[in-house]
């Protein structure tokens, strides 16, 4: 099989190669990526010689090179988009263009080549916001109701990989996965920023009360599901796929890095919350686990305990990137008002 990868190069893209490669040698993996500040291409040296994987640098909002790398392609998995929301509210624009416009271009020339499988990555920020009194979850039966530039981008992708498949035909699977960690996360994510602010003796900032909640999962398990709907997912379906079975709010995950680290709760430092912060998220993920037989394969903690070993473990690869990352974060943040 040969299977395309958009963005490739970044967090969940690259650990995806990297799984595919080790589990499927069998198959070839054509790895597109614009190489953005989030694309690099330092997470996939371990295979950059391996004869089954290609990459090419190239925007998928071009056609022409999109028809072109498409060419007998069975499988898209298509990773490639603008996920940061701090950067969506001040850059909007970049977002409709990459996650909207580039995911249409990508699925005109699936047509055109006959692709066997379109699965498209996306989010559950898509479905809105929960209040913490609220013990509902989201689900695919959830109607959407994005709230921040960044996530309305992925909704108006996901509506569109859905219309593809029912006004042309287009063989398509999505899924609607919670927040990732793990390793080759770009540092300017809440749990690597943590992390390595931690390890350089900074302060951890944390927005607003810090008492909102995510569902985190690990890259690692959300590869698995991947790819457990491209073996087995039903086309024309859509799979929520979440990582932890109790809420934990962003501060205590700080708390439970700072344990981990051995460290004191003096190193949280609580900023100016972002506008239109989504209080709650939480994904009933039964229908992949009943239908295909996945879920998460470890715990939140131990899955923690491993992503802060790999940032420690690590530091050549992530020292490079956090003076961009601080220089950035403090425009975004209103440090710096140039």
């Amino acid at each position: 099989m040969k299977i395309l990868v958009t963005g490739g190069a970044g967090f969940i893209g690259s650990n995806f190669i990297l799984y595919w490669i080790k589990n499927h040698s069998e198959d070839q993996i054509v790895n597109l990526d614009k190489l953005t500040y989030a694309g690099n291409l330092e997470n996939l040296k371990s295979i950059e010689v391996n004869p089954n994987y290609k990459f090419v640098k190239g925007d998928i909002t071009d056609s022409e090179l999109v028809n072109k790398v498409m060419e007998g392609v069975d499988t898209v998995v298509h990773f490639a988009a603008e996920s940061h929301v701090d950067r969506s509210i001040s850059h909007p624009s970049d977002f409709v263009i990459t996650n909207v416009v580039g995911t249409q271009v990508l699925l005109n020339a699936a047509i055109k080549n006959n692709v066997k499988r379109f699965h498209h990555i996306s989010t559950d920020e898509v479905f809105g916001t929960l209040s913490l009194d609220d013990s509902n979850k989201f689900s695919e039966r959830t109607n959407y109701n994005p709230r921040s530039p960044y996530s309305a981008s992925k909704a108006a992708s996901d509506h569109l990989v859905r219309a593809y498949f029912t006004t042309y035909g287009l063989p398509i699977t999505i899924t609607n996965a919670s927040n990732n960690f793990g390793p080759y996360q770009f540092p300017e994510k809440f749990i690597p920023l943590a992390i390595t602010n931690i390890i350089e003796g900074k302060k951890v900032p944390v927005y607003g009360d810090g008492l909102y909640v995510r569902d985190w999962l690990y890259t690692e398990d959300h590869v698995k599901a991947i790819e457990a709907v491209l073996r087995n997912g039903k086309v024309g379906e859509t799979y929520c796929v979440g990582g932890v079975t109790e809420a934990i709010s962003n501060v205590d995950v700080i708390k439970k890095i700072l344990k981990i680290m051995g460290k004191n709760e003096s190193s949280i430092e609580f900023v100016k919350d972002r506008p239109g912060h989504d209080r709650r998220y939480a994904l009933d993920w039964s229908k992949i686990k009943n239908e295909l037989s996945w879920e998460p394969q470890h715990s939140f903690d131990e899955w923690l305990e491993e992503t802060v070993a790999w940032y420690k473990s690590n530091e050549s690869w992530w020292k490079p990137l956090k003076s961009q990352v601080e220089t950035d974060l403090n425009k975004l943040w209103g440090g710096d008002e140039e």
